[in-house]
């Protein structure tokens, strides 16, 4: 399993077309690409194992499903940077562009210095992944100190006025995940929300609204301990 024809041969035949309906309606990318779901994807990797090599080769196909597989059987401790700054280059959907982050790069001692960097860039699902990033760190980091998370609300209140979809989406997802983190993180998610509702952007209101709906909700108060 270790043959990059023989693997894009064996997901060619897992495709279901009625399933690149599905994906085009998420909002996916399919214009290379089987129609897979992902457990079926998870399942063969895990049937490969770990293998980095294997999967720089099988990004490098451009396969939409190949790359999922991708992210799923690299190994965290052997991405550089320059794969970091390749791979999201290559975006072109949402789903890709979490895997990659939640399984790969956030786990990097690049993360933070790339959560600075993708958050401020122009396309699209770069900057997704910054946030994206911010998210995942906050899920999974336990250890990560609380500066951490407070140097990222400033970039949160200021990119809440980007209407794209993708975009504002991973800006709500992560301000709501740091303020689920903890009691001290929550008052400041809260605040950010407050200051972004201050700017009186509409095309804002959605991401603070939203967050602070989850974050003032009874389930959330009990978690940090409020």
């Amino acid at each position: 399993m270790n043959d990059v024809d023989f693997i894009l041969h064996e997901l060619s035949k897992l495709g279901d077309p009625t399933y690149l309906i599905k994906m085009s309606h998420f909002g996916i990318d399919v214009s290379r690409a089987y129609g897979i779901r992902v457990p079926h994807i998870r399942q063969l990797a895990r049937e490969i194992g770990r293998n980095h090599e294997l999967s720089l080769l099988l990004w490098e196909t451009g396969y939409h499903e190949a790359r999922l597989l991708a992210t799923f059987i690299g190994e965290y401790k052997m991405v550089e940077e320059a794969q970091i700054d390749a791979w999201v280059s290559d975006f072109s959907s949402w789903d890709i562009c979490d895997q990659a982050c939640g399984n790969l790069f956030v786990k990097t001692p690049y993360f933070k210095s790339k959560v600075f960097e993708f958050a401020k860039a122009e396309k699209e699902f770069v900057k997704r992944a910054g946030f994206v990033l911010m998210a995942d760190a906050a899920v999974h980091l336990k250890k990560e100190p609380d500066e951490t998370f407070l140097s990222f609300l400033p970039l949160i209140e200021v990119h809440a006025c980007d209407h794209r979809n993708f975009v504002k989406k991973a800006i709500n997802w992560a301000l709501r995940q740091i303020g689920k983190r903890n009691a001290f993180l929550h008052d400041y998610a809260i605040a950010t929300a407050r200051h972004i509702l201050e700017q009186q952007n509409k095309k804002a209101n959605w991401i603070a609204l939203d967050a602070l709906r989850e974050l003032n909700s009874e389930a959330v108060l009990r978690r940090v301990g409020k």
